[in-house]
C-alpha cells in the first residue's frame, strides 16, 4: 500500500526502516507525550518487526506508514491508521524533530483519512493527544477534526495516569 501526496510518499514500513525510524524514536523529546519509547535499537527493531506482521493480517486492521519525503527519498516518520470497531479508527503521528512545523504530518494524515474514509469504509476517525502536546492538537485542528472533549486519566503509562485530549471527524466532514 502507498499513498502520495504533492512533497510525500506514504508506505509500508519495511524491514530495511529500522534504521531511520530509530534516528527519532530515541530521542526523549520525541518520546516525551507517548506510551513507548525512547526506544532501544531492539525496541525499534522489534516494533518494525510487529509493523510487518501487521501487514499481512487477514483482514487487515493497522496501517503503520512511514512518512518519506518524495524528493529525497528521506524516512522522516511515521503515521498510523487502526480500525477499531467496524467503522471507527484512530489515527496517530510521528515525526523527527528536524522536519517538525513545515506541515507534513498535517499533509500525511490528510491522505490517510481519505484513504480511511473512501477506500476503507469508515465513518469515524478519532486522533488523541496529550494537553500538554499542543503542536499536536494544531494538527488535528488543521485537518479539521472537531474537539470532542478531555479523557481524564484514561491511560496509564511510564509509572502514572494521563490525560488524552480527544478530536474526531466523520465521514461527510471531509473536504
Amino acid at each position: 500500500m502507498q499513498l502520495e501526496t504533492e512533497r510525500l510518499l506514504i508506505r509500508e514500513i519495511v524491514e530495511s526502516d529500522w534504521q531511520s525510524i530509530h534516528t527519532y524514536t530515541s530521542m526523549p523529546e520525541v518520546t516525551a507525550h507517548t506510551a513507548w519509547g525512547p526506544n532501544t535499537e531492539e525496541d525499534t527493531q522489534a516494533y518494525v518487526q510487529d509493523v510487518i506482521r501487521m501487514q499481512h493480517a487477514e483482514p487487515r486492521e493497522a496501517y503503520e506508514l512511514a512518512i518519506v519525503l518524495k524528493k529525497e527519498g528521506l524516512l522522516i516518520g511515521g503515521a498510523g491508521l487502526h480500525l477499531v470497531e467496524q467503522s471507527n479508527a484512530e489515527i496517530g503521528y510521528v515525526l523527527h524533530p528536524a522536519y517538525q512545523g513545515k506541515g507534513y504530518v498535517t499533509e500525511a494524515c490528510r491522505a490517510l483519512l481519505h484513504f480511511g474514509f473512501r477506500q476503507l469504509g469508515v465513518h469515524r476517525i478519532y486522533a488523541k493527544c496529550r494537553p500538554e502536546n499542543p503542536a499536536s492538537e494544531r494538527v488535528m485542528l488543521r485537518l479539521g477534526m472537531q474537539r470532542e472533549g478531555l479523557l481524564r486519566e484514561h491511560w496509564f503509562y511510564k509509572g502514572s495516569y494521563h490525560n488524552s485530549v480527544l478530536y474526531s471527524m466523520l465521514d461527510r466532514e471531509l473536504e
